[in-house]
């Protein structure tokens, strides 16, 4: 299909049902998505049970990542993570903590400064005590509906060399509803994404690309369904770019269409690789 990366999850220590259906609901004329989906998940040992039949990382075509999750009644979010680092350290390219979705009660609440410097110090140490070379990077992903204060923590958070985590995932759905919304379905509870979403989550890449000093690389999610729109979001700050929503709209093809239509914007504005571009937005 033309990707480049594929990330699975969120994967939950124990399987649960996730909510009750129905759970996603299209909204056919804004070209979005709402989800309240709530951590469906088979479980740590059958998803790592699958993944163990592939070749092991750095001997396989694809880079994969594992999204990491904490089940719905854990009494110990950490720990929920630190079993995932553990777990799927061996057979990922990369790992992500997801503290952002707002279908898990409680969940967003890991944004915050104090648990979050909890979090990321136990997941690098659980990281770092993984045995063998492979080490796979951390990656942090985070919500669109932050203020400005928590923006501010997390920047301090893992920019501290000890919590040092090696990528930020901007970002999850919202919880927020434009007021231009068309479908009927847009008071529907869970997470807002497709295109409502592309310009906050441009903007919370553009925060929190200033806020680390373009030290910490950046996934950009959001809103993707063309050349131009990843072009935002690596111009905001975003190294990569992942696309979901855009799937559902727009098909497979989708993929080779924005890659075509980025390297066109790339040689238009005078760059010659997407490195050269990240972040030219926020160093004018």
């Amino acid at each position: 299909m033309g990707f480049s990366f594929v990330e699975v999850g969120s994967v939950t220590p124990l399987p649960q049902p996730g909510n009750p259906k129905p759970r996603v609901f299209r909204l056919k004329e804004d070209l979005a998505i709402i989800n309240r989906y709530g951590f469906n998940s088979d479980g740590h040992e059958a998803v790592y049970e699958r993944l163990s039949q592939l070749p092991p990382p750095g001997h396989r075509k694809a880079v994969l990542g594992v999204n990491l999750g904490k089940n719905k009644n854990s009494v110990d979010h950490v720990q929920d993570f630190i079993l995932g680092v553990k777990k799927f350290g061996p057979v990922a390219d990369y790992l992500v903590i997801n503290i952002s979705s707002p279908n898990t009660p409680g969940l967003r609440n890991l944004q915050h400064r104090e648990e979050l410097g909890k979090l990321v110090s136990a997941v690098v140490t659980a990281r770092d005590s993984l045995s063998g070379t492979h080490k796979p990077p951390l990656l942090l992903k985070i919500a669109p509906d932050l203020s400005d204060d928590d923006k501010k923590d997390i920047a301090s958070v893992i920019l501290k060399n000890e919590n040092r985590i090696d990528g930020l995932i901007v970002s999850n759905t919202t919880v927020t509803r434009p007021l231009w919304l068309e479908s009927a379905e847009r008071q529907e509870v869970g997470g807002l994404s497709g295109q409502p979403l592309k310009s906050l989550a441009t903007h919370t890449v553009t925060d929190m690309y200033r806020l680390t000093r373009g030290l910490i690389p950046i996934i950009g999610v959001g809103g993707v369904a063309s050349g131009q729109d990843a072009y935002e979001k690596i111009c905001a700050g975003a190294s990569l770019v992942q696309v979901y929503t855009g799937l559902v709209y727009h098909g497979p093809l989708l993929v080779h269409r924005i890659t075509n239509e980025l390297e066109d914007l790339l040689r238009l504005h005078g760059f010659s690789t997407v490195t050269e571009a990240v972040g030219v937005d926020c160093k004018q």
